[in-house]
C-alpha cells in the first residue's frame, strides 16, 4: 500500500502543512481503530485516506481524516493533499468530489498547478471569554466568535499581526478552552502586502498544539475578514514556523479555499493492518 506525505498550501517542498494520503482499492473503509494506529504512525498534523466510489454515485471518492489521536470532521490542507495526488497521478482530473463526515466536499484543478476547495461557510457567532483563555493564549482578544459545530474552534480577534506572532500558548490550558482549537488573527501589518490577514491556529485538544496551515480555519476567516474588508476575495497568512497562503474567496454558504501542493515522499506501508 502506497503512502505519500504532501506538503499542502505551499509551492515548495518543507513548507505549509505536511499531510498523509493513502489511496486505498473500492469497497468499505478499513476498521477504525486500524487508520488511526497508522495516523498515529505518520504522527503528522493529518493523515487522509481515500476510497474511490462506484460511478454514478453523487460522490466520486470517500475521504476521511485522522489526526495522531483522533478522527476528524473537516481538515482542508489534508483534502488539498488528496486531490493533489489523485490529479498528479493522473487518477482523475477536474473537478472531483468527495463524500466526507462534513458532506459533500469538490476539490477542482487548475492549469496553474493550484487546487481549490469547496467547503461549507463557517457560521459565526459572537461569545465572551470561556474562563482561562485569556491566560492560556498569553494575550486579551479585541473579539471572539465561536465557529460552530463543524468547525469547532474559537476564533480570537487580537490587536495586531506582530501580537499573533508572539503568541506562545500554554497548551495543556488552552485544550479546555474550545472543542477543537483556537484560531488566532489579526490583519495583516501591510494592506498592500501579499496577504490580507494573518493567524495561527492552536489544537491541542487533538493532537496538534500547532498546527502550520489549517484551511478548515479559512472558512471561519473568511467571513470574518471579508465582512471587515468588505471583499470576497482575500489572502491568508498562516504565520507558523513553516508557513503557508491560502487564498479565500466567499460564496456565501460555501467558501472556496485555492493552495498548491508538493509531494514530499512517495513510499510504501509496509505493515498494513489486518
Amino acid at each position: 500500500m502506497r503512502i505519500r506525505i504532501v506538503d499542502a498550501f505551499t509551492d515548495r517542498p518543507f513548507a505549509g502543512n505536511p499531510a498523509g494520503v493513502v489511496i486505498l482499492d473500492s469497497g468499505a473503509f478499513p476498521p477504525a481503530d486500524h487508520l488511526q494506529r497508522i495516523a498515529s504512525e505518520v504522527n503528522l498534523p493529518e493523515t487522509a485516506f481515500a476510497r474511490p466510489l462506484p460511478p454514478g454515485g453523487e460522490a466520486d471518492w470517500a475521504l476521511r481524516w485522522f489526526t495522531p489521536t483522533a478522527e476528524v470532521d473537516l481538515c482542508g490542507h489534508a483534502t488539498l493533499a488528496t486531490a493533489h495526488v489523485l490529479h498528479t497521478t493522473g487518477v482523475t482530473s477536474g473537478t472531483v468530489r468527495h463524500t466526507t463526515r462534513s458532506g459533500i466536499l469538490t476539490t477542482t484543478a487548475h492549469g496553474d498547478g493550484t487546487l481549490t476547495l469547496d467547503f461549507p461557510t463557517a457560521p459565526l457567532t459572537p461569545v465572551t471569554a470561556p474562563p482561562g483563555l485569556v491566560d492560556a493564549l498569553g494575550a486579551s482578544p479585541l473579539s471572539l466568535h465561536d465557529t460552530g459545530k463543524r468547525v469547532g474552534d474559537l476564533l480570537v480577534e487580537l490587536a495586531d499581526e506582530a501580537a499573533v506572532r508572539a503568541l506562545k500558548p500554554d497548551f495543556p490550558a488552552l485544550a479546555s478552552c474550545s472543542r477543537r482549537g483556537v484560531i488566532a488573527t489579526a490583519a495583516a501589518e501591510d494592506p498592500a502586502g501579499a496577504y490580507d490577514f494573518v493567524s495561527r491556529g492552536f489544537f491541542p485538544g487533538v493532537g496538534i498544539d500547532e498546527d502550520p496551515v489549517t484551511g478548515s480555519a479559512h472558512t471561519a476567516l473568511a467571513p470574518f475578514w471579508s465582512a471587515r474588508f468588505g471583499r470576497d476575495d482575500l489572502t491568508g497568512l498562516q504565520a507558523s514556523a513553516r508557513s503557508g497562503l491560502v487564498r479565500t474567496s466567499l460564496r456565501g454558504d460555501r467558501t472556496l479555499l485555492t493552495g498548491s501542493a508538493v509531494t514530499v515522499i512517495d513510499g510504501e506501508l509496509l505493515a498494513w493492518l489486518r
